[in-house]
């Protein structure tokens, strides 16, 4: 049995929710402090590619990234990179579709942070990037972490937008999903199980860190308002 898919789908995924990690936590500040006109507008933005078809999203992405739209013909033309039926291209497609789930995550986490820690900070003369660091980030640690969770998770599972902006190499652009559907294609359905099977159990696995994150979260709230009643 080949594992390149499994690999592939890893470190696509892995890339994607790094690069997901700081830029939905970068943008989920600018927003939850951003007025409640510009708000609005910058939240429909970052999460409309949680709502469109997979396959709108890989379709978007390939008229920016093509190799004859702008951003792709200049990318090809000065440095020779290529996006498109690559797998740094699925990388491109992942990042898009798991992004707001991160981006959502953490600026909940953010809306609901306690200021008056932060302002507590402020009174010891603590800077806005030591306060942010070592207050805020901390204290909305498990909502962040439960982003990156699934936007892992999603960026795992993605078919519709990777198979469009990468397509399907066997051992340069394959993932488990799109394996499973090539086999399929071709007839082979137990070589689909099987690739079925292994995307199921990494999933569980996915839901299981999940939960635990979340349960912690909510022992934590427990305990925080069992002190303070006392």
């Amino acid at each position: 049995m080949d594992w390149f898919p499994l690999w592939n789908s890893l470190r696509i995924a892995l890339i994607s929710t790094i690069v997901v990690f700081f830029l939905g936590i970068w943008l989920a500040q600018v927003v939850a402090r951003a007025h409640r006109l510009v708000k609005g507008v910058l939240d429909v933005v970052l999460t409309l590619p949680l709502v469109l078809p997979p396959t709108v999203v890989g379709y978007l992405i390939l008229l920016v990234v093509g190799p004859r739209r702008p951003v792709g013909a200049w990318l090809l033309n000065v440095f020779g990179v290529q996006l498109t039926m690559r797998w740094e291209g699925a990388i491109i497609a992942t990042l898009v579709v798991s992004f707001p789930l991160m981006y959502r995550t953490a600026r909940a986490a953010f809306e609901a942070f306690d200021h008056t820690l932060a302002d507590a900070g402020r009174t010891l003369g603590k800077s806005e990037t030591w306060i942010f660091w070592h207050v805020t980030l901390p204290t909305c640690r498990q909502g962040i972490i439960g982003g990156c969770v699934l936007a892992f998770a999603r960026a795992l599972g993605e078919y519709g937008a990777t198979s469009m902006v990468a397509g399907y190499t066997p051992g340069s652009t394959a993932t488990v999903s799109t394996t499973v559907y090539q086999l399929w294609r071709t007839g082979d359905d137990a070589g689909a199980l099987r690739w079925v099977l292994v995307n199921i159990a990494i999933s569980a696995v996915v839901l299981l860190a999940l939960n635990f994150f979340e349960g912690r979260t909510r022992r934590v709230v427990r305990a925080a308002s069992a002190g303070g009643a006392r």
